[in-house]
């Protein structure tokens, strides 16, 4: 595998970023590969790798870096203990600016010889909301979208993350946990009740058993089968928009 971490220049800042793609049989479909809250860490790059692995590129930004790119410990999350640093970070990072930073992630990959376009955009937990927004406004670049576990998706404002569903061309794959206070049932309904309405393919999976943040190996709500039912489906969808004819 190639792993680099570059600076990629934006209006606030260097954004750190993994990139990461097998040596070789490139070019390779991008994926962009957005944070959950708990920031950048060794558990989400290895998560990256395993994408790398089944030949793509994947570009794994770092998006809190306007405020100096800090990580998390998870092991408070299993007391019901939320940092509030890290709270303020999830509720500051808006929509428009991730926005715009995936446009700067886009002109990279699409100036990289190793990388494909058009290519699939995702996000976990805080990021499953920014994947949204980014797949509506790069409609053109992304075939393939997908939430896991994403809170925060619906509520009353005008820039509600749910809004943005008329605006994906690509095929969609919510992956939702059963016990989630962060995205209830008529959440889904909400967003369900949207993907109804678009021609593209979508899937809104429940996942029963399982917790907000059930995907990451190393958080006390870590759900096995749950995470590797998402990793399957990923690879399915992947699969069918991404791979190179």
């Amino acid at each position: 595998m190639t792993e680099s971490l570059l600076d990629i220049q934006t209006p606030d800042g260097l954004m750190p970023t993994w990139v990461i793609h097998p040596d070789q049989g490139g070019p390779f479909s991008l994926i962009v590969f957005f944070m959950d809250a708990l920031g950048i860490r060794e558990e989400l790059i290895r998560m990256a790798r395993r994408f790398a692995q089944a030949g793509y590129a994947v570009y794994l930004p770092n998006l809190f870096y306007r405020d100096g790119g800090p990580s998390f410990d998870t092991k408070p999350l299993a007391q019901g203990i939320l940092d509030p640093w890290m709270m303020q970070l999830n509720e500051s990072l808006s929509l428009k600016m991730t926005v715009s930073d995936c446009s700067l992630i886009i002109k990279h990959a699409g100036e990289n010889p190793n990388v494909q376009l058009p290519g699939a955009v995702i996000g976990y937990c805080m990021g499953g909301r920014h994947a949204m927004a980014s797949a509506a406004a790069y409609s053109t670049t992304f075939k393939a979208m997908a939430s896991m576990h994403g809170g925060r998706l619906v509520n009353d404002q005008p820039d509600s993350p749910h809004l943005c569903i008329p605006q994906i061309e690509a095929e969609i794959y919510f992956a939702w946990a059963d016990e989630d206070p962060a995205a209830p049932a008529s959440h889904a309904e909400v967003i369900e009740a949207l993907l109804k309405k678009r021609p593209q393919a979508y899937e809104l999976e429940w996942h029963k058993g399982a917790l907000h943040g059930f995907s990451f190996p190393e958080r006390f709500c870590y759900h096995h089968e749950a995470a590797e039912r998402v990793w399957s489906q990923l690879f399915d969808l992947f699969d069918r928009q991404l791979k190179l004819t």
